[in-house]
């Protein structure tokens, strides 16, 4: 059968030619094949190069290509372009970089590699950096840019399209304008199509719905991923707590943090503190460290398995048969806890529930994990009446009893990890901690513990007067 071959990408053709040119010093024609390709391309080339054919030909680019070129590398590479540069390379560089992507690459830095850039940077774009740092973290004023158009309401549609030929070269996007009062408050949003089609006398005011969805610059990142993905928005206005314009946030910003947050949410649910950097370039003592923490989280409460089951260990002494089913019992309920808590997490991570949903579902998990117990236990008792009419097991009088304990013990714990499953990110998130720190291997883990407790207890109740009678 034929393997699927890897995409060749256009990087992969040209980093030979690149290579070549550069060795033979011919700087001016490596030059001019770079300024013949657009960003992406150019981005894709650098990658495929040696580390420092790379750092030469990036230094052969124009200052605002170089600044959108850096934006598209790794974070690894990133890297080592800055510990090539000066201060004053990096600050004309930040200089020509969108003011998101520039806080983010300070955030990386060094502080007081950091504070000398900041401050032989062109006094007006640090002021825009200045504003974006001073925001929390994971907020969404850490991902706006202060580059937007603005107008006023009294304004004619003439004016306006005059306005935008005077300053929308430095905006971000200009597909859309937001309207602002005296104060600077966002009062509406309008598009660049309504001005087109509208008469040039009329004046904005007359173009108003006064209907505009916008963000809260301190509140998380992630409710802007929710947002623009409910109303579809290309972009999206950030206003400060009084309602101010401080900011817009574009559909590629929010992208990124779309895909940051669901791979840190799919780390978590596997039971590894989330990764700041690709899994590649992860130094392998800090990998084995942000697994091995979870893993020996979880080894510790494995081991109250065979605490709880030394519990037990008279009524297993006298019906050895019970230990058969134990992997059977405890896998079953680990299984469907894992489902349902990766099922909830999502959902709250996109906003299909929420906190106030935690009834309803709840009242869907006991239906669905009862009817999922009593399917598995089912089998369960087919698989123990299967053993005893061929001979392979001797069950003698017994293997009804035992059967019918094998099926209402993973009817329970099939339902127990259910609930547990289920309840424990509505419980995390109350607490304002992160759902998906309820990962799958922990949720296993508690259930195993409490689903020997669950299986032995049924035994005991259901084998008191046949297997275990004194």
């Amino acid at each position: 059968m034929e393997h699927p071959r890897e995409e060749l990408h256009i990087g992969d053709l040209l980093a030979p030619e690149f290579i070549e040119l550069l060795s033979q010093k011919q700087t001016s024609a490596a030059r001019e094949a770079l300024l013949d390709l657009d960003e992406v391309q150019v981005a894709d080339v650098l990658i495929a190069l040696p580390a420092e054919p790379m750092a030469v030909a990036f230094r052969l680019l124009p200052k605002k290509k170089a600044a959108t070129v850096f934006t598209l590398l790794p974070e690894d590479q990133q890297q080592m372009l800055l510990e090539e540069m000066t201060h004053e390379q990096l600050a004309q560089l930040f200089d020509q970089m969108p003011p998101d992507d520039r806080a983010q690459l300070f955030e990386e830095m060094p502080g007081q590699v950091a504070a000398k850039v900041l401050a032989l940077m062109n006094p007006a774009e640090r002021r825009k950096t200045q504003i974006i740092l001073g925001y929390p973290p994971e907020s969404i004023g850490r991902i706006m840019t202060p580059d937007y158009v603005t107008v006023r309401p009294e304004w004619s549609i003439q004016t306006v399209l005059d306005h935008i030929r005077r300053h929308g070269r430095d905006a971000e996007t200009f597909n859309t304008l937001y309207v602002v009062n005296e104060l600077g408050i966002l009062v509406d949003d309008i598009r660049l199509r309504q001005l087109l089609l509208a008469d040039p006398i009329l004046t904005i005011e007359s173009l108003m719905d006064h209907h505009v969805v916008s963000l809260t610059a301190t509140h998380d990142r992630e409710e802007a991923v929710r947002v623009m993905n409910k109303y579809d928005f290309p972009v999206l206005p950030v206003v400060d707590s009084g309602g101010v314009l401080v900011g817009i946030v574009t559909f590629d910003d929010v992208a990124d943090v779309a895909q940051q947050e669901t791979t840190e949410d799919i780390q978590k649910l596997g039971a590894v503190q989330a990764l700041q950097e690709p899994y590649v370039t992860v130094p392998l003592l800090q990998l084995i460290r942000k697994r091995g923490v979870w893993l020996t989280v979880l080894f510790l409460g494995e081991m109250l398995t065979a605490s709880a089951m030394g519990f037990f260990e008279d009524e297993i002494q006298r019906a050895v048969i019970l230990a058969l089913f134990v992997p059977l019992i405890i896998s079953s309920g680990g299984n469907t806890g894992s489902q349902a808590a990766t099922l909830v997490v999502r959902a709250l991570a996109v906003g299909e529930v929420r906190l106030r949903d935690w009834w309803l579902v709840l009242r869907r998990e006991i239906i669905c994990g009862a009817a999922l117990g009593l399917f598995l236990g089912a089998i369960g008792f087919v698989r123990v009446y299967l053993w005893h009419v061929s001979g392979w097991t001797d069950f003698t009088i017994n293997y009804l009893a035992i059967g019918m304990t094998v099926l209402c013990a993973v009817t329970s714990v099939v339902l127990w990890g259910t609930i547990v499953g289920s309840m424990l990110p509505f419980a995390l998130r109350r607490a304002g901690l992160d759902p998906a720190t309820s990962s799958a291997p922990f949720v296993a883990t508690l259930v195993d513990v409490t689903g020997v407790l669950i299986y032995f207890g049924t035994a005991m109740l259901l084998l008191r007067n046949t297997l275990l009678a004194h």
